[in-house]
């Protein structure tokens, strides 16, 4: 509640995304970004996608003030698309055009990764999606090929319960995050056994508004990493 509270105070335009210059150099349109429905235990949950089908999965969550949308207009979606990935949005229950749906966040991605034929993702999680992706990630470490927290809900609680995760994390944080302090970046990172710290300079609790072409080069090379290691024999 700490998030959405923090996030809603935030004047509108100022949490409004700007396609990324990298976004507009890659000819970026909605063009290519198919919105979807899927059903999840007879609820609907909405999303957008773009990329191959057959692409290394990658999964973008959002924070309160947000839904999958905000992937479109900042870029995200059409940049991961156009480095090869199949890049996949979601609204979480109870949010956007998944507003009318509910679920316990500690179980959500368990359905939904199945429903969306999703296998080893990297997974993007911002601020109150924590929620939704460190249960899945502490249950379920196999089925992740890398993990992304931007300022995520619960980092103190999880870096404590991790204790050395084996999947791959980069953990990305705003320079002038006034919501949760950039203080929790390095306890959540050393959590891992792979991980680095990205601090995107000048930027926001909402990091990737205010440094998108960063954050799309960081995000794309990281997911190439780990990608090409998921998919290697034997992992």
């Amino acid at each position: 509640m700490t998030t959405a509270l923090a996030l809603v105070a935030l004047a509108p335009a100022a949490l409004a995304p700007a396609a990324s210059a990298g976004a507009k150099e890659a000819g970026i349109t909605a063009r290519g970004i198919t919105p979807f429905d899927v059903e999840i235990e007879g609820q609907r949950v909405h999303g957008r996608e773009a990329g191959p089908k057959a692409g290394p999965p990658v999964l973008l969550l959002h924070g309160a003030a947000f839904d999958s949308g905000t992937w479109e207009q900042l870029g995200t979606l059409a940049v991961l698309a156009g480095a090869g990935f199949r890049a996949v949005a979601v609204d979480l229950p109870g949010f956007g055009g998944s507003k009318g749906a509910r679920s316990d966040p500690e179980h959500f991605l368990e359905k939904l990764l199945p429903a969306l034929h999703l296998e080893r993702p990297v997974i993007v999680s911002p601020s109150m999606s924590g929620s939704f992706s460190f249960p899945f990630l502490l249950a379920h470490p196999e089925r992740v090929a890398g993990f992304v927290p931007v300022a995520p809900v619960g980092a103190a609680l999880y870096a404590e319960r991790l204790r050395k995760s084996p999947v791959p994390a980069l953990v990305v944080w705003g320079e002038r995050d006034s919501v949760f302090p950039i203080s929790q970046a390095r306890p959540l990172a050393d959590a891992f056994v792979d991980a680095r710290v990205l601090v995107l300079p000048g930027a926001r609790h909402p990091a990737y508004l205010d440094q998108p072409d960063l954050f799309h080069k960081e995000l794309v090379d990281f997911a190439k990493r780990v990608s090409k290691r998921a998919a290697a024999p034997g992992r």
